[in-house]
């Protein structure tokens, strides 16, 4: 039988350390996972008492409108005139299943097979494989330390000139896997530069609210560009992630178009989540989660001390988000070989899982790890050291 060449997507690693990670605590094994982006605590105390108190009413959660509930995309509303002084209207707000939902419907509505969709490179790989899966050709824009890991004006100047032409464009800020951050000014150049040259710009801002450098606080793209697409969800900084729940702006032109796909595809985000989420935007919501944040902080602090420790050569200036991203040193890859043995070796040894960069840039990545600090202060102090103890013990030269 036919198996669609479309769907032979490379698989994401880190879901198979997790998958390990799940076969040693099933073992007993006391396993400190740095591999995922799920912030621990779950959702604030008001959405899940809201949740509580909607189902022991027996509400009725049937299919909402496919855009929405109409409170709901209100809610988020007002939220982004709280948060970034921007006034959009709740009919562009659409809600989706997690932002993996808003992605899908983003591409097929803005994109045609065949289409020239840029992505800085290390990214996030889902990116990349959904735009594959859909036929659409990804244009990579390498970036590196020297601009902070995150496309420039004069990046997309050359691929541009070299592709004859771009269809749209994706960022992500913060970023994952580096955690890096646009400033207002590079933002609004990049959505200059879109709006000039008719390329879409699809702004990934899953991560916003989680920030750590005054001048590199979010911005929301509609700040600048009325065309762009915003993508986000309440996994992150409302440590939402099994809700399921995300949303996109959606510029006026494809308003109708997504709301087509959406009925095809999902007919609408889960009813509940819906509900229960505008308890997310009460002051009691944003300042648990704002202390989840301040916790994030004090993490990332430990670990800018210490990423010597986990074998780190030099990492990303981590903005936002909570990740490290890092080149290993010599001797650790001289005595790996790659990023992903020594994540499994390390695994393996003092049961710390690593996430190797391979996922995040397939030409550079086995030289670069990334670890998430969402695990907590005192999880991450305790891997710092095991780690730190089987480094030493494995750079030891044999007698």
């Amino acid at each position: 039988m036919k198996v669609s060449q479309r769907g032979q997507v490379p698989p994401f690693e880190v879901m198979q350390i997790v998958e390990e990670v799940a076969h040693l605590r099933a073992a007993g094994h006391d396993v400190i996972s740095l591999c995922v982006g799920e912030p621990g605590g779950g959702a604030p105390t008001a959405v899940n008492q809201l949740a509580a108190q909607l189902h022991e009413q027996g509400a009725d959660f049937g299919y909402t409108a496919t855009a929405g509930l109409a409170q709901t995309r209100e809610a988020l509303a007002s939220h982004y005139f709280r948060s970034y002084g921007v006034q959009i209207p709740a009919r562009n707000f659409v809600m989706t299943t997690g932002s993996s939902g808003a992605f899908q419907l983003a591409f097929l509505a803005a994109f045609d097979a065949g289409d020239k969709v840029a992505l800085a490179r290390p990214g996030y790989p889902a990116y990349a494989n959904i735009l594959g899966a859909l036929g659409l050709d990804v244009i990579d824009l390498p970036t590196g330390p020297e601009q902070r890991f995150q496309p420039t004006v004069e990046i997309l100047e050359r691929a541009y000139a070299e592709h004859g032409g771009l269809d749209g464009l994706v960022i992500a800020s913060p970023n994952n896997p580096t955690g890096t951050m646009f400033s207002a000014q590079e933002l609004e150049a990049l959505s200059d530069w879109c709006e000039e040259h008719q390329v879409r710009l699809i702004s990934d801002e899953i991560y916003h609210g989680i920030e750590f450098v005054s001048e590199r606080r979010g911005h929301t793209s509609w700040e600048f560009s009325r065309n762009s697409i915003v993508v986000s969800s309440f996994s992150k900084y409302w440590g939402m992630t099994g809700w399921r729940l995300g949303w996109m702006i959606v510029p006026d032109d494809l308003v109708t178009t997504v709301d087509a796909l959406a009925s095809n595809l999902a007919l609408c985000a889960p009813a509940p989540a819906q509900c229960a989420v505008v308890a997310a935007f009460e002051p009691a919501s944003i300042a648990e989660a704002q202390r989840r944040v301040a916790d994030f902080a004090a993490t990332r602090d430990l670990v800018l001390g210490n990423f010597d420790k986990f074998g780190i050569e030099e990492a990303a200036p981590a903005d936002g988000a909570f990740y490290l991203y890092g080149r290993l040193g010599p001797k650790i890859l001289d005595r790996f070989g790659s990023a992903s043995a020594f994540c499994r070796a390390v695994l393996e040894a003092v049961h710390v899982a690593l996430t190797p960069g391979g996922d995040f840039d397939p030409f550079e990545g086995q030289h670069f790890i990334r670890l998430s600090f969402a695990a907590g202060y005192d999880r991450v102090a305790e891997a710092l050291e095991r780690v730190d103890g089987f480094i030493s013990q494995s750079l030891q030269p044999e007698h």
